[in-house]
């Protein structure tokens, strides 16, 4: 299988008060950083794909990858991925938001082959996904009927999956959830007492 993997960091951070979200820091480093950190072991082409101005990700080092013209919402950014990947003659993109700082170092592995999403406590967590790239006509297709502008249910990343035939792939329950994302100023605190109970780096 050749991957690569994009960090969707385009979220508007409502509960957080705006501003980008991955870039907080948990115990001195950023939930970005610590994002890539843990998907950069593999040798594999690693991207962010974000809205507005890519220079607050430079310091990253990676192509930043702006969502296409075919409408809003995480699915544009699954889409840009896919682009991105089909360039470098993937087979497959790993997509992770960028403000869960504990995902599994063997993510890619444990997912393939594609389509396939990760569960953890019976949750479905429906970015972290393995996306054949194959499947980027038919999500191209379905932006660009929509608008955008479809009901949440028909339109979200849950609806297109279920059309690809995504799999499950369930995680084990440990001291922490693999997927603990951050959305709130206490979910920031619990990453930062998490990351020194694990020593998670």
């Amino acid at each position: 299988m050749r991957w690569a993997g994009v960090v969707l960091a385009g979220g508007e951070a409502r509960r957080m008060g705006g501003g980008d979200k991955p870039l907080l820091r948990v115990a001195g480093r950023s939930l970005l950083g610590r994002v890539l950190d843990r998907l950069g072991g593999h040798g594999r082409p690693l991207a962010i794909n974000t809205r507005g101005d890519a220079v607050r990700f430079e310091s990253f080092g990676l192509s930043v990858l702006p969502d296409g013209p075919l409408g809003a919402g995480p699915l544009a950014g699954v889409l840009a991925a896919m682009d991105w990947a089909a360039g470098l003659d993937c087979d497959a993109v790993l997509t992770v938001p960028g403000d869960t700082p504990f995902i599994p170092r063997d993510l890619p592995m444990a997912l393939a082959p594609a389509p396939a999403v990760a569960v953890s406590g019976g949750r479905r967590h429906h970015l972290v996904a393995l996306w054949p790239v194959a499947a980027r006509t038919a999500l191209r297709d379905r932006l660009a009927a929509t608008g955008g502008n479809a009901p949440r249910a028909a339109f979200g990343v849950r609806a297109f999956a279920e059309t690809i035939g995504m799999r499950d792939v369930a995680f084990p329950e440990q001291t922490v959830d693999p997927f603990f994302n951050v959305n709130s100023p206490a979910d920031l605190a619990e990453a930062a007492r998490l990351a020194a109970l694990t020593g998670a780096d």
